[in-house]
């Protein structure tokens, strides 16, 4: 089978593109035009990218786009959020349909320039902050709480895992970190069992970093100036502070680039503010969820090894283990 696989070359997303893009020209009556395939860095699977140009009713020209297809996770969430003036792309066309085939696909506002995380300032930490804050506020009225609960981790098995890695292979503050992890695995069940306890009643990013925001300008015809979350392909019923953990779990290794900000306390005070209970227990459900990913950190050598990264984790590991 795998000399099969070799044998023709896979489908790029320009190819799949220019074959859904006939459809997507004539769903949209005439209004989209200049499709221009991209890809980016971060891009997997087979999804088609393209910028393009949407003519509106008043006969202006606005910079699109287009997305095909989109899983339902992300159909579902950029639309309607769209909608309703969440810090998430506006959307000019949509459907879920192309010809004969049930592919859901989008076209959203373009906004110009580069990700937050280009050139990150103490202003877009807290902007998007607060950009979260809304997020999980809009999610919520458009939406409802979640009535399914996140698929659980295996927590035991990731952090056997990280144990055996620590032992065979040469990791900074060797010593510290097998000491770090024989607590955790002490205590293991009871950190468990907190966390699962934990309510699941947000929609949460599920990839919340800077690299997945951008700053809408002054004057854009799409709406005010402000942080926009882009990919919402992997929202997911879960706590907020799972998404404030990530975003300090990715700086572990340069935490200046944050600023001084503290993005746990950032999100729940800017949840306040638009009106978003962040729950009585979220401190503490934040050092549970440090001290469960950071002593996975050894067990991802291979894209979290970088020595001040794994310095980073095991700091954030041993100061959270004298807090819970």
């Amino acid at each position: 089978m795998a000399e099969d696989a070799h044998e023709k070359p896979p489908v790029s997303s320009d190819q799949f593109g220019s074959a859904l893009a006939p459809s997507i020209l004539s769903v949209c009556d005439g209004r989209l035009a200049d499709l221009r395939y991209f890809k980016t860095p971060w891009q997997q699977g087979g999804a088609a990218t393209a910028y393009g140009s949407w003519r509106c009713d008043d006969e202006s020209v606005l910079e699109v786009v287009v997305k095909a297809p989109v899983g339902p996770v992300e159909y579902r969430f950029t639309r309607v959020l769209g909608e309703k003036g969440a810090p998430t792309p506006r959307v000019a066309a949509c459907g879920d349909e192309l010809g004969a085939y049930d592919l859901a696909w989008l076209v959203i506002e373009r906004v110009p320039g580069e990700p937050m995380s280009r050139d990150l300032s103490k202003k877009d930490v807290l902007d998007l902050a607060g950009a979260a804050a809304q997020f999980y506020g809009a999610s919520l009225e458009a939406f409802g709480p979640p009535t399914k609960a996140p698929t659980p981790v295996d927590w035991h098995e990731l952090i056997e895992k990280a144990r055996q890695c620590a032992r065979e292979n040469a990791i900074p503050e060797e010593q510290r970190w097998k000491e770090a992890l024989k607590t955790v695995t002490k205590s293991l069940d009871s950190l468990v069992m907190r966390w699962r306890a934990r309510k699941t009643t947000y929609w949460r990013h599920g990839d919340f970093h800077p690299g997945n925001a951008m700053r809408r300008p002054e004057g854009s015809p799409w709406g005010p100036s402000e942080c926009v979350l882009i990919d919402l392909a992997r929202v997911t019923p879960g706590h907020w502070v799972t998404d404030a953990v990530y975003l300090e779990r990715i700086h572990w290794g340069k935490p200046e680039m944050l600023h001084g900000v503290k993005p746990v306390k950032a999100v729940a005070k800017a949840m306040k503010k638009v009106g978003v209970e962040p729950g009585e227990d979220y401190n503490e459900l934040a050092n549970i969820r440090r001290i469960l990913t950071a002593a996975c950190t050894p067990a991802f050598l291979e894209r979290e090894g970088h020595p001040k990264h794994v310095v980073g984790a095991l700091e954030a590991l041993e100061h959270s283990l004298t807090l819970v």
